[in-house]
């Protein structure tokens, strides 16, 4: 924001802005916006697959998935031995791309 723009400005509303808040926090993290870039052009994929594609150790990715999963930002469902995400929150990568899109990244 520039010091003459206002939230006014950007037509920001509270609702959107607690919003934009609560993705911001719950992805806050690089392994965090790599699955989400990862599942914003899939259905769902398995652990190890998210894994092996990340280059990340299930134990850590579990971590994220599992705490992303509590927040309502990933689904889950068992297929057999295999858990497998899709993105729930579909906001999530148009506030990514948005941060992806600014000028001083």
């Amino acid at each position: 924001m520039t010091p003459t723009t206002t939230s006014a400005d950007l037509n920001l509303t509270t609702e959107k802005m607690e919003k934009v808040a609560f993705i911001l926090k719950t992805t806050a993290h690089p392994t965090r916006i790599a699955i989400v870039q990862l599942l914003a052009n899939q259905e769902s994929l398995s652990v190890t697959d998210i894994s092996e594609k990340l280059n990340v150790e299930q134990s850590l990715l579990s971590h994220h998935l599992t705490g992303m999963k509590l927040k309502g930002i990933l689904s889950s469902h068992r297929d057999g031995k295999n858990i497998f995400y899709a993105l729930k929150m579909r906001e999530v990568v148009d506030v990514i791309q948005c941060l992806a899109g600014c000028t001083f990244l």
